[in-house]
């Protein structure tokens, strides 16, 4: 049972025996064509769903057609469309994973983190009443949709300032810290450091298949999302840990204008998919047949960056970046970074993302990123079939001087 009184864990009359059925959507045997197009560009994290499918109905949720009629999840929270459940599921894997601090936190859910970049904007620029737009920026290379998020409705209220390293202004302004950092997946800290800064932290990868976990976060404002943690991007669901009561109530009152609320029925799905995720953490209730989730994603990521390392180790025209070893408390071991992207640099003069192009893969260019088009962001987390086929066409492109 999915510990509420609004959800049910059910068996399907087709999956009695806990194995899920094939099915043409989502279906991970994707049998591709030696020519097929990779589409690499996105950061949709398919590569889960080898671990999901294994585990048959587990995190099976259903409502019955009375339930969730009502706008409320809880009056009387600040965040009063937060499904309890979820709070306390949050709450709880932080603690096991050990990756943010949740005392003294008040978290506001959102759809995606999407949803919650826009919120902390407003809630951080509209008590100021400035007459101009604040000022926003992040370090390049920096995540490409900020700049889209911050300008789509062209706010009075902020706008993209780009850069970091090149912002000079006085006055207020709010620094976007993504760390570890999409696209290349360094740790990062604040570049501005002005009196009047406000910092927003996107840990969106900060779980440990993704980088070495070395002691809780607790800076004022920590973004999360599902679709990074546990791979469901379709749930469209997003937390921030907020400590200023008044800017989570700002950022509540966002999207209650924006959306009135948060889907019930995906917050209850993503309740009971972190709630697996931190049985399967413990030594004490993990059932037999239940692996470590970040284990398995750790072990599948580090094949897959061995595989992508040895072959640009012998191609002069490409070169990653290197990360060096720390000590993981979640693990209790030395690892390096494993990133959900590549960020590859073709060392030739050439666009690298029309080069990849050329050989039927997308990738997306270091322009969107602020960079150069040397560069390009890489996903890591395709499907087997999809990351075998790319690295079997990456292994066939040499340098451009050679005649490639």
């Amino acid at each position: 049972m999915c510990a509420s009184d609004q959800a049910i864990v059910i068996k399907c009359s087709k999956c009695s025996s806990g194995v899920v059925p094939e099915d043409t959507e989502n279906n991970s045997r994707l049998n591709l064509p030696a020519d097929a197009i990779i589409n690499l560009d996105h950061g949709d994290p398919t590569m889960y769903e080898s671990y999901w499918r294994k585990l048959g109905n587990m995190c099976t949720v259903m409502f019955t057609g009375y339930q969730s009629l009502s706008y409320f999840a809880n009056s009387k929270n600040l965040c009063w469309f937060l499904e309890p459940k979820l709070e306390e599921e949050i709450k709880k894997l932080h603690n096991v994973v050990g990756n943010a601090t949740v005392e003294g936190y008040h978290i506001v859910v959102g759809t995606g983190s999407s949803q919650l970049i826009q919120a902390v904007l407003y809630a951080l620029s509209d008590p100021l009443n400035e007459a101009n737009p604040i000022s926003v920026v992040s370090a390049t290379p920096y995540y490409s949709s900020y700049s889209e998020v911050t300008d789509f409705v062209r706010s009075g209220l902020y706008k993209w300032a780009g850069d970091a390293h090149n912002f000079d202004k006085d006055g207020p302004y709010i620094e976007m810290v993504t760390s570890p950092n999409n696209p290349d997946g360094v740790i990062r800290e604040p570049v501005v450091n002005k009196a009047q800064g406000m910092l927003v932290h996107d840990l969106a990868y900060y779980w440990p298949q993704y980088t070495p976990i070395t002691g809780p976060a607790d800076y004022d404002i920590m973004l999360f999302t599902v679709s990074k943690c546990t791979g469901h991007a379709g749930s469209r669901i997003g937390w921030a840990l907020v400590r200023d009561i008044n800017v989570a109530r700002k950022m509540v009152k966002f999207i209650e204008i924006n959306t009135i609320g948060v889907s019930k029925e995906a917050q209850q799905r993503a309740a009971k998919i972190l709630e697996v995720i931190s049985d399967s953490c413990s030594q004490t209730v993990r059932p037999p047949e239940l692996d470590n989730f970040f284990e398995y994603g750790q072990h599948l990521l580090t094949e897959r960056w061995k595989k992508l390392k040895d072959l640009v180790e012998f191609n002069e025209l490409f070169t990653l970046p290197k990360f060096p070893l720390q000590y993981c408390n979640f693990t209790g071991d030395f690892t390096e970074a494993h990133p959900a992207f590549a960020w590859m640099k073709c060392e030739e003069e050439v666009d690298c993302e029309k080069l990849f192009r050329g050989h039927k893969i997308l990738t997306r260019s270091g322009k969107r990123f602020g960079s150069d088009p040397k560069y390009v962001r890489i996903s890591m987390m395709s499907r087997d079939e999809e990351f075998d086929l790319f690295v079997q066409r990456l292994s066939s492109i040499h340098g451009i001087a050679n005649g490639n």
